[in-house]
Formats: structure tokens, sequence, C-alpha cells
């Protein structure tokens, strides 16, 4: 059963025009899935910009020296982001 529209994967750095382009196609229903360079966002002031659940992949989080950012999204390890994808009636790579 599915419950998220599309489930949009993003590795980009924030800076990257790719992650640009992913926030502007969020939509209502979707989610969020920052893994590798996408964690980044969560150190910027401001945070990803969103109105859908944002999960971040925990072991990029960890990597990353970024652990004091993680209460802006819903960490998530290997197996739960499978899961992710299989709630998700389409997945989008960024």
């Amino acid at each position: 059963m599915t419950d998220i529209h599309t489930l949009h994967i993003l590795n980009k750095t924030p800076e990257h025009p790719r992650s640009k382009a992913c926030r502007d196609a969020l939509r209502p229903g979707d989610a969020l899935l920052l893994i590798e360079s996408a964690v980044l966002a969560l150190a910027a002031q401001s945070g990803p910009e969103s109105d859908v659940p944002v999960y971040a992949l925990a072991s990029d989080i960890v990597a990353r020296g970024l652990g004091q950012c993680a209460r802006e999204a819903s960490l998530v390890d290997f197996p739960a982001m499978v899961g992710l994808t299989t709630r998700a009636q389409n997945v989008i790579s960024w």
C-alpha cells in the first residue's frame, strides 16, 4: 500500500541546480529523502524548505558530522530507505 505519491531522492549539494529543481518539484503527498551530499542542506541556515516530510540517511549525517542538525529530518537507515521506496507510488532520483 502506498502512502507517498512521489519519493524524491536527492544526492546533490544545496548549491547544485538539481537541488533547486527537486525542491520546486515537491508537491503535497510527496516526501524528500536526502542522501550523500544533499544532507548538507540540513546545516543551511533555514534547512530544507518544504511542506513535505523530510528524511535523511543517518550514515550520511554521521559521515558529515551533522548530528546536531538531525532534528530537521527523520533519520533513516538503509532498510528504512528501502521501505520508503516501497511506500511510494513514484520514485525520482535527483
